[in-house]
């Protein structure tokens, strides 16, 4: 079963028994690896970085490996890494092995991209729950490679690996935007639709946005996955940011009294 074909067993499924036995698990090795790590130094953040991205490079090549020995080679949608989810491979890269500004793109990106693109995924596991077993490896690879993507985006933010700024924006947009305009481009060469930019994908939420939008969806689809992931989290920290303000500062009038 761990490498069978599509269609040979019974599909897991969305928002089935499994898919939640998956979701459960991939929690649990989220937490358990945040609670050994979240007091880990700089150097030792960046080190656990270059790990992950490696061993998720090898299992991208494994993975792509036997969807061409057991699919339609002329389907890019199934093997070529032009995902948004794609991108902590990419990402993670520039910040393993970059210095300066590239750098900064592969840490930004792992700490706000990174982490709105693994929770939906789990949530809507669309390229490997629908058609393979729970105990598949496309569907274990998948809960493990975007469970990862959760981990080192919240260990980012929680060791301060790097502070993140408003102003780091252009270095989110830059990334996605470029992987937005290659998928394009290869979308139209091929009739692919990498990013899910080009076509509608039924039965998903995507499928509201393709109904609301129209001939613009592409143009919608790619500025809001250039910015909106970014803004969700950025938010998010900004708020705990005030709200830790508010306690330090009530815990200070309360000694001073």
């Amino acid at each position: 079963m761990l490498f069978a074909k599509p269609g040979e067993y019974e599909a897991c499924g969305l928002f089935s028994k499994g898919h939640f036995e998956l979701i459960f698990i991939t929690i649990l090795g989220i937490s358990f690896a945040l609670k050994n790590t979240i007091n880990k130094t700089k150097d030792e953040v960046k080190q656990i970085i270059k790990r992950c991205t490696i061993i998720m490079w090898i299992l991208e090549v494994v993975i792509i490996t036997f969807k061409l020995a057991t699919g339609d080679v002329r389907n890019l949608n199934n093997y070529v890494p032009l995902y948004y989810c794609s991108l902590l491979l990419y990402a993670g890269l520039l910040s393993s092995f970059a210095k300066n500004t590239l750098k900064r793109v592969g840490d930004v990106f792992l700490a706000t991209g990174g982490i709105v693109g693994g929770i939906v995924f789990l949530i809507f596991p669309t390229t490997s729950l629908p058609a393979y077993p729970m105990l598949h490896f496309v569907s274990l690879h998948s809960f493990l490679f975007h469970g990862t993507m959760v981990y080192l985006g919240i260990l980012i933010n929680k060791t301060h690996y790097i502070e993140l700024k408003m102003s780091d924006m252009k270095y989110y947009v830059g990334l996605v935007g470029i992987v937005c305009v290659c998928a394009y481009i290869i979308n139209s060469i091929f009739g692919s639709n990498l990013m899910f930019i080009s076509e509608n994908f039924p039965g998903m939420p995507i499928e509201i946005i393709y109904n609301a939008t129209g001939q613009f969806f592409t143009i919608v689809m790619s500025v809001a996955q250039m910015t909106l992931p970014f803004l969700i989290i950025y938010g998010i920290l900004q708020l705990v940011k005030y709200k830790n303000n508010i306690m330090e500062n009530e815990e200070i009038q309360k000694n001073g009294i």
